[in-house]
């Protein structure tokens, strides 16, 4: 590794790091980066998985404010993350290795429509917390599909937040910062489950690992603190400009 792809790799990372706790999706800026170094996109996957658990965890702990209390019913989610996350990475590791780069241009698409159409999520999700002043529990069909979208967070981490906004906005009667806490705290699950299986059976680049756990961890202190100061459309904007081009550099390979 030179000197420069080390610094390209950090700073991705931070920025990632940053992004994944404000909007999710930092996966589509640290994927795409590694597959233009050289990297294979299995151990691109597999390496940014372990590289940005700790930012999850850190973005988890930026909103501890917004979960005082709350810890319960984070911990009933994180069981179904955790099942979902050993599910995700079996079929991973278990499917061929062309069948893996042959579905992740398709999941990269998946993950830039789901980064687009993320304000409407979040408009709607505020709309209902202001029109719904019932509480709801949490029941058999919001663990299920924590517990599905955990089997993809396993499998292909990019967009899992977003994913996770929406189900829980429709199945869910929290305010919105409390739900991203949500978002952050199951997202550093289903990291860790991953990242700690692939660190022991899977291709794995330990230099990219450590840059991007370093930098990650400072970009989630940054996303908790002040990146709800940073505009989302330009955030957004970064991110899908990026995953769309590492959808048409994966598909010209």
């Amino acid at each position: 590794m030179t000197w420069w792809h080390a610094v390209v790799i950090f700073v991705a990372g931070l920025w990632a790091g940053t992004i994944n706790t404000v909007v999710g999706s930092g996966t589509l800026v640290t994927f795409p980066v590694l597959v233009a170094l050289g990297y294979s996109p299995l151990t691109a996957t597999t390496s940014n998985a372990i590289g940005l658990a700790p930012g999850t965890v850190s973005g988890a702990i930026g909103y501890r404010d917004e979960l005082k209390g709350y810890w319960p019913q984070v911990g009933k989610l994180a069981v179904a993350s955790f099942f979902g996350a050993i599910c995700g990475t079996i079929l991973l590791l278990s499917l061929p290795k062309d069948a893996f780069e042959t579905v992740v241009p398709a999941l990269v698409g998946l993950a830039v429509v789901l980064v687009i159409v993320q304000p409407r999520v979040s408009a709607w999700v505020t709309k209902r917390r202001e029109e719904n002043g019932t509480v709801q529990k949490i029941g058999p069909l919001l663990l299920f599909l924590i517990f599905l979208i955990g089997i993809y967070g396993g499998y292909f981490t990019a967009a899992q937040g977003v994913m996770m906004m929406a189900v829980m906005g429709m199945l869910m009667s929290e305010s919105l910062q409390r739900l991203n806490g949500v978002k952050n705290a199951l997202s550093a699950v289903v990291n860790i489950v991953a990242g700690a299986i692939y660190a022991f059976i899977a291709p794995v680049s330990w230099p990219v690992v450590a840059l991007l756990a370093v930098g990650s961890t400072i970009g989630g202190q940054l996303g908790a603190k002040i990146g709800r100061k940073l505009s989302p459309k330009v955030l957004r904007a970064v991110i899908v400009v990026i995953g769309l081009a590492a959808m048409v550099q994966l598909l010209l390979k």
